[in-house]
């Protein structure tokens, strides 16, 4: 029997590190993680010395197995799949804990090094749509290398130097080093890859973009599409000797210990790769295995549009009417595509504070906006996001100066524009979108034109003309109603 896309997925990812089960909301275009929780079994310790998992190790990562299973039949999941990566495959025991852990009744999938490169661009796609650069995963066990161009992925590489598997000393990074180099060599990616982005995929290199978030004083809490300047990660590494208190409020201990070692390869690769920048990805593994097996028509489909039409869609009060918004209040702007899809999402997100207290919708809207589970969107685009909505539910500024400083001026006051356009429409119509019919927005030369037929005249009332008057202010124009 086929399984419905809008049931709940789950995958457990078996790690150098953790064992790891995210719950997500369905199988769509965008992955809604609505469950996420990892053990830290630590299959990876030990085996560079050994070559084979540890009892205490598969034994609490069994466990975790075990306590995945009811909570997955708990949650009415759909499918499930389970993969391991690295530590499973390069140990000699590994083939015997796979077959344990059928017995706790899960099939196992171990990918092999190429599969596991592939899938974390497939990840990193899945985000960002238009990526093109070298993607890097690092985990406890392995980094994997792989090449996106022309919204594929090419053929990818993984190396031993996990960070679990290497030490952040002299001797080491000398090591890593060679080990960097004869890859990057011997695949050409050192070559492909100059002076392209880089996408850090996994858990250590997240935890060093909060460590600069921290220090520089960021004022997003979200690390997905934080862009990290490749000549800040010395001063980063170097940083990372005089511990901050702040880290460990904001940062696992694990990812900490191990922030060294994923200072120091992040190192090696700006200093080999010379990367234009370095953007961290939320996304990688465990999205890629759900964006692989995605019809062609979804994948291709806009993953912040398609967010903002489940999360407004989900807040609306007598239906959907994003794209009838966007539609309405397109003549009074002249965007270029990029501003046009950031338009439609706050169109879309139009509706989604209309049940906070009237005081607070504006405040409701900026949260959406910023703190979202939001992909195919950097810092900047969310606060344009933000902007219309404040403006839409009333308020023409931001809460914080420092999330303005995130968005180039001239995008905000579009923004704004957007924001206030959208809420004449709101008042006109009532929230009902089917109401704009017969009426129309239409900026002429020294003119904003509220047009309506003779059956719509009425919808034009004097709240409806203040907040016309309001627009035109914004766009140094006149105001003009016009019945046709």
């Amino acid at each position: 029997m086929a399984v419905p896309s809008r049931a709940p997925a789950a995958i457990i990812d078996i790690g150098s590190n953790s064992v790891r089960l995210v719950v997500y909301a369905s199988r769509g275009r965008v992955p809604v993680p609505i469950f996420n929780e990892k053990v830290l079994a630590g299959l990876g310790a030990g085996l560079k010395e050994t070559g084979a998992l540890g009892d205490e190790a598969q034994h609490l990562a069994l466990e975790a197995l075990a306590r995945f299973r009811l909570l997955i039949r708990h949650m009415g999941v759909h499918s499930t799949r389970v993969v391991a990566t690295a530590a499973v495959r390069d140990a000699s025991n590994g083939p015997a804990f796979v077959r344990a852990i059928a017995k706790a009744g899960f099939a196992c999938e171990v990918l092999s090094a190429e599969d596991e490169a592939r899938l974390a661009g497939e990840g990193v796609l899945s985000a960002f749509p238009q990526a093109d650069g070298i993607v890097g995963d690092l985990g406890g066990g392995s980094l994997e290398l792989v090449e996106l161009r022309s919204g594929a992925v090419g053929r990818g590489i993984s190396l031993p130097l996990g960070v679990l598997r290497i030490k952040a000393s002299e001797n080491g990074e000398k090591r890593a080093l060679a080990a960097l180099r004869s890859a990057l060599e011997e695949s050409g990616l050192g070559r492909r890859g100059r002076g392209r982005p880089f996408y850090m995929v996994g858990g250590s290199w997240r935890a060093l973009a909060r460590i600069d978030m921290i220090a520089s004083h960021y004022p997003l809490p979200i690390t997905h599409n934080y862009q990290l300047a490749p000549k800040r990660v010395a001063d980063l590494r170097k940083g990372l000797g005089s511990a901050d208190p702040r880290w460990s409020r904001a940062i696992a201990p694990a990812r900490l210990a191990t922030s060294p070692q994923a200072a120091m390869l992040l190192a090696l690769i700006a200093r080999e790769l010379e990367p234009s920048e370095l953007i961290v990805s939320s996304f990688g593994i465990r999205e890629g295995l759900l964006y692989d097996d995605l019809e062609p028509g979804t994948r291709e489909l806009d993953p912040l549009i398609e967010a903002a039409r489940d999360a407004g869609g989900a807040e609306r009060r007598f239906g959907e009417h994003g794209d009838v918004l966007d539609a309405w209040i397109a003549d009074a702007f002249d965007d270029a595509p990029a501003m046009r899809r950031l338009r439609l999402a706050a169109c879309l997100l139009a509706d989604v504070a209309w049940q906070a207290n009237a005081d607070f919708r504006a405040d409701r809207g900026v949260e959406m906006a910023m703190h979202g589970n939001w992909v195919g969107v950097d810092a900047a685009g969310r606060v344009a996001i933000a902007q219309a909505l404040s403006s839409n539910f009333g308020r023409d500024r931001l809460p914080d100066p420092a999330l303005e400083r995130l968005c180039p001026p001239d995008v905000l006051e579009r923004a704004r524009s957007w924001g206030l356009a959208i809420r004449l429409a709101q008042r006109l119509c009532g929230g009902v979108g089917r109401a704009l019919g017969g009426t129309g927005l239409r900026l002429e030369r020294r003119t904003i034109w509220l047009e309506a037929n003779a059956k719509q005249g009425p919808l034009i009332g004097d709240a409806v003309r203040r907040r016309l008057e309001r627009l035109a202010q914004a766009l140094g124009k006149e105001a003009g109603v016009r019945l046709t």
